[in-house]
């Protein structure tokens, strides 16, 4: 039996896939001791996308010739300095998207009809007889959404099923996108009872929504954000909705995860989930199928099935 290829998986969090690679692989655990004696060894990478790999690492690893990302998502990685030494990057394409955009309605609903109040009212002992408690309706609703990928349609979908007005703005017109493409961010916030973030995440992204766009949006709207924490100014959003110059805030990412629980504990008007919008058995088990179709692709010489297509 050959040599095994020598593959390196970085964060901890994906430790439940080495049994499964070492089936096929000399699979290194960084987190394990002994690791960083090996790097010299490395051809290749497995990471979550959203993690920053520093290329001064990555250039302890002379025979690195892939980073193949687990997840949807690789703005962690300078792909434009990958490919300039030779090192192809891949990811999971869409693999978690629809589960993404069932996650922003939900979030949507939860704060819109005040579900998390609700259940503690009920819990609490604080559901007396008397008037019912009055929630917003969503039908009508004007839904902004920022970013019209993989994840923005399947929101939009979903939206406009439950009778809400949809909008969207993104850097690029999509000529075939049957709503309509907002002016400017600005313009869309204040033509927005709700604005949903769901653009890809990279370093031109970073803080795009920011204390104008949440006064665009107004003491009324609704921000919701199931993209990355870095494309919301998180010390401007707490601001406002402190101040009441914003309604509301659902997030399922924050710009340092796990967030701090004391920073959120005065802040009114949120729902607040812990970064799990893509995290279904579905959707992982397509992007554990990706991630073994990359890596074997790539170990036959062969064409990576879904490679990183853009520079990032």
């Amino acid at each position: 039996m050959g040599r095994k290829p020598v593959i390196l998986v970085v964060q901890p969090l994906l430790a439940g896939l080495l049994p499964l690679l070492r089936d096929h692989y000399d699979a290194i655990a960084w987190w394990e001791e002994g690791s960083a004696t090996r790097l010299d060894e490395v051809e290749a990478l497995v990471a979550a996308g959203e993690f920053r790999l520093e290329p001064a690492w990555l250039e302890t690893m002379p025979r690195l010739k892939l980073i193949a990302c687990f997840t949807v998502g690789y703005d962690g990685v300078d792909v434009g300095w990958a490919r300039s030494h030779g090192i192809a990057v891949a990811h999971a394409q869409d693999a978690n998207g629809e589960d993404v955009a069932d996650l922003a309605i939900g979030l949507i609903i939860a704060h819109r009809r005040g579900i998390v109040e609700g259940d503690h009212m009920v819990r609490s002992g604080g559901w007396q007889p008397g008037p019912k408690r009055m929630t917003r309706s969503l039908g009508g609703a004007r839904l902004g959404i920022v970013g019209l990928g993989g994840i923005g349609m399947g929101i939009a979908r979903r939206a406009e099923a439950m009778r809400m007005q949809v909008g969207w703005w993104g850097p690029r017109p999509k000529p075939d996108a049957p709503w309509p493409r907002a002016e400017s961010l600005i313009e869309l916030a204040r033509e927005s009872d709700i604005l949903v973030a769901a653009p890809r995440a990279f370093a031109g992204n970073v803080g795009i929504i920011d204390a104008r766009v949440m006064a665009a949006l107004g003491p009324d709207g609704l921000l919701v954000n199931v993209s990355r924490g870095q494309v919301v100014d998180e010390d401007a959003l707490i601001a406002a909705l402190r101040s009441g110059a914003l309604g509301g805030a659902a997030l399922d990412v924050f710009w340092e995860e796990p967030t701090t629980p004391a920073r959120w504990v005065d802040v009114p008007q949120t729902v607040l989930a812990p970064h799990g919008g893509g995290a279904t058995d579905a959707a992982v088990a397509r992007m554990t199928q990706m991630l073994f179709a990359n890596l074997s692709a790539h170990f036959a010489g062969e064409p990576l099935p879904t490679p990183v297509r853009d520079a990032g």
